[in-house]
C-alpha cells in the first residue's frame, strides 16, 4: 500500500476519480492508449507506470480486450453444465473469433448458456434466437421460499413506506442504532463472517473529517447470484443499509462498487438513488447528509477482497493490503472506511424494521438470521432461496431444490475458494458458518455449483487452479507462483500423462494455505484438499506416492 498514491488519488475527491478516468478512456476501443494513460497520470500527479499497471490488470481495460464485441461466461456452473461450447459455436456465426471474449460469472447459473452483448446479459434459450434486440429476462421466477421469517426476499413495500422508515430511523441516535445492530449479532455475509456491529463501531470511534461506506457489489464467485438479485430486485434495502451505516459511523459518502458483469444492476440501483435524491429525505435530515456514488468495476475477482477493492477505487492495481491498519482506521484515500457486501447491508433493513430481537432469535447461537443461497441448473428447482441459518442442507437440496436432475457426485459450496462437498455429506451439514467449518468446508457466499458424475474431478481441479492463477493479484509470491505451478501440474497430468508427486503437491497446497497474504491464495487449497480426500480413488491415477 502506498499512502502517497492514496493521497494523490484522493486530491480531487471521489467524484473525479482516477479509476473511472482510466475505465472511461477504454470505452471506445476496449483498452486505453498509452497517450491517454500518460495524460491521466500527469493530471493526477502519478507515474505512467501507475496508470499502465492499473489498466493492464483488469479484464475490460487490458490491451487483450481491444476489439472485443461479445463475451461468453466461463464460470464454474456453466462449465459443469457443458452449455458454453454451443454458445461459442453459434456466436462464431455472427462474430470473428478475436471479437469474442469471456466473462466470469454473469450470475445466470440457474439456466446457463450465459453471454454478454452490447451492455446486456443473456442466458437460457436466448442463444437459440440470438438477436441484438433480445430483451434480458428478470429472474423473479427463480426466487422461492418467502415466509414470515424472510428479511431479504420479501417484496418492496413501496417508496412512501421506505421514506417513512428512513425518517423514523434517523430520528434515533447513532448509539441507539449501533446497539440495535450489535444486539442482532449479524455477521458479514461475504464469507469471513465478521460481526458487523464491531466493524461499524471501529469506524465510529475514529476521528476524521471524511469517512466512507463502501458496498462491495463485486460478487465474483461463480455460482453466486444473490447480490445480483438484491441489486436488481431489492435495491432500496441495500441503500437503506448504507444510509444507516453512514449515520452510525459519521460517514457522509456511500460508494457502490458494482461489477462490470452486472450492467443491469448499475442502471437499476442508479434509478433508486435518483428517487432518494429527488425525495430529499437525506438532505440534512437530523443534521445528516449522505451522498451515493456508483463505480463500475472493470473485471477482477480479487476486488471482492476489501483492501484490493479500496486500491481499485483509488486507481491503483487492486493488490491486497497488509493489515493493520484496518480499513475502518485507514481505508479509501487513507480515511476511515467501512466495507460491507451487498447481502450484509441489505439485512439491516429487516433488522431495523422487525427489530434485533426478532433477527437474533433466528438461526444458531453463533450464526444468526437468514441466509440467501443459490442453486444452479442441476437442481430440479434452481434459483435463489432465503433460509434460516442452521437449516438442514438436505432440506435445501431435496425439499426446496427438488433434488438433482442428473446424477451428482459433489457440490462446491461458497465459490471457487469454498469446499467441495460430496453428496454423501449432505445429511451431515447445516447451513451456518460453524457446521461447514467443523466439517472442513466453507459456507462463504452459499452458492452451490454441482459437479456431475460424468465430469472428471481432475478437470474440475485444473479449472479451479487456472481460475486462481488468472485472478491472483500477484502481490505475494506464494499465490502468484503457487497457483500457476498448481495449474501446470494438473494440466500436465491430464494432457501429458505426467503423474504428480503427491508429497510435492501437498507441500504446494500447504505453502499456499499458510503463506499467502489473503484468502485468495490461502483459500484455494481447501477445495483441492477436499477432493483429494473424498475422491481419492478417482484421482489416484494422476498421482504417484
Amino acid at each position: 500500500m502506498s499512502k502517497n498514491l492514496s493521497e494523490l488519488s484522493g486530491r480531487k475527491g471521489i467524484d473525479d476519480n482516477l479509476f473511472e478516468r482510466i475505465g472511461n478512456s477504454a470505452q471506445s476501443t476496449g483498452s486505453p492508449s498509452q497517450e491517454e494513460l500518460s495524460k491521466i497520470a500527469d493530471e493526477f500527479l502519478v507515474g505512467n507506470a501507475n496508470t499502465f499497471g492499473t489498466s493492464s490488470f483488469y479484464d475490460f481495460t487490458k490491451s487483450e480486450n481491444k476489439g472485443k464485441k461479445i463475451y461468453v461466461c466461463n464460470g464454474s456452473a456453466c462449465l459443469c453444465a457443458g452449455t458454453q461450447k454451443n454458445v461459442s459455436d453459434i456466436l462464431e456465426n455472427h462474430f470473428k473469433s478475436e471479437e469474442i471474449g469471456h466473462m466470469t460469472c454473469l450470475g445466470r447459473c440457474y439456466e446457463n448458456s450465459a453471454f454478454h452483448y452490447n451492455g446486456k446479459n443473456y442466458s437460457g434459450r436466448d442463444i437459440d434466437n440470438f438477436s441484438v434486440n433480445t430483451p434480458p429476462k428478470s429472474f423473479s421466477k427463480y426466487v422461492g421460499n418467502i415466509d414470515s421469517n424472510s428479511f431479504l426476499t420479501t417484496p418492496f413495500e413501496g417508496f412512501s413506506e421506505f421514506s417513512a422508515l428512513i425518517k423514523k430511523t434517523l430520528s434515533r441516535s447513532p448509539e441507539d442504532l449501533l446497539d440495535e445492530i450489535k444486539k442482532s449479532q449479524i455477521r458479514g455475509r461475504g464469507g469471513a463472517g465478521f460481526p458487523m456491529g464491531l466493524k461499524w463501531e471501529s469506524c465510529k470511534n475514529e476521528t476524521s473529517s471524511q469517512k466512507f461506506i463502501i458496498c462491495n457489489a463485486d460478487e465474483g464467485d461463480p455460482g453466486a447470484f444473490s447480490d445480483r438479485f438484491l441489486l436488481e430486485e431489492r435495491p432500496y434495502s441495500v441503500l437503506f443499509g448504507m444510509i444507516v451505516a453512514g449515520y452510525i459511523t459519521g460517514a457522509n459518502r456511500g460508494i457502490l462498487y458494482i461489477r462490470a458483469e452486472y450492467p443491469e444492476a448499475v442502471e437499476i440501483v442508479q434509478q433508486a438513488i435518483d428517487s432518494i435524491v429527488k425525495s430529499a429525505i437525506l438532505t440534512n435530515t437530523n443534521g445528516f447528509n449522505f451522498v451515493f456514488k456508483i463505480i463500475k468495476a472493470k473485471g477482477a475477482y480479487i476486488c471482492g477482497e476489501e483492501t484490493a477493492l479500496i486500491n481499485s477505487i483509488e486507481g491503483q492495481r487492486p493488490e491486497v493490503r497488509t493489515r493493520p491498519p484496518f480499513p475502518t482506521q485507514m481505508g479509501l484515500f487513507n480515511k476511515p472506511t467501512v466495507v460491507n457486501n451487498v447481502e450484509t447491508l441489505a439485512s439491516v433493513h429487516g433488522i431495523i424494521k422487525k427489530g434485533a430481537e426478532f433477527f437474533s432469535k433466528l438461526g444458531t447461537p453463533k450464526s444468526k438470521g437468514t441466509k440467501l443461497v443459490c442453486l444452479d441448473s442441476f437442481f430440479n428447482n434452481p434459483g435463489l432461496y432465503e433460509v434460516e441459518m442452521g437449516s438442514q442442507l438436505s432440506d435445501l437440496v431435496f425439499k426446496l431444490g427438488g433434488g438433482f436432475k442428473t446424477p451428482i457426485k459433489a457440490m462446491q459450496i461458497g465459490g471457487p475458494l469454498g469446499g467441495i462437498v460430496p453428496v454423501s455429506m449432505i445429511n451431515e451439514l447445516t447451513i451456518d458458518f460453524e457446521s461447514f467449518a467443523s466439517h472442513g468446508f466453507l459456507l462463504g457466499h452459499a452458492s452451490i455449483v454441482c459437479i456431475p458424475e460424468s465430469f472428471p474431478m481432475i478437470n474440475y481441479l485444473e479449472h479451479l487452479m487456472e481460475f486462481a492463477a488468472y485472478e491472483s493479484c500477484g502481490k505475494c509470491f506464494p499465490c502468484r507462483l503457487g497457483t500457476k505451478r498448481g495449474h501446470e501440474l494438473l494440466h500436465s497430468a491430464i494432457h501429458e500423462n505426467n503423474k504428480i508427486e503427491h508429497s510435492l503437491f501437498q507441500d504446494l497446497l500447504n505453502t499456499l494455505q499458510q503463506a499467502s497474504l489473503c484468502a485468495h491464495g490461502g483459500g484455494i487449497p481447501l477445495p483441492i484438499k477436499n477432493a483429494m480426500y473424498y475422491f481419492e480413488n478417482e484421482l489416484n491415477a494422476y498421482f504417484k506416492k
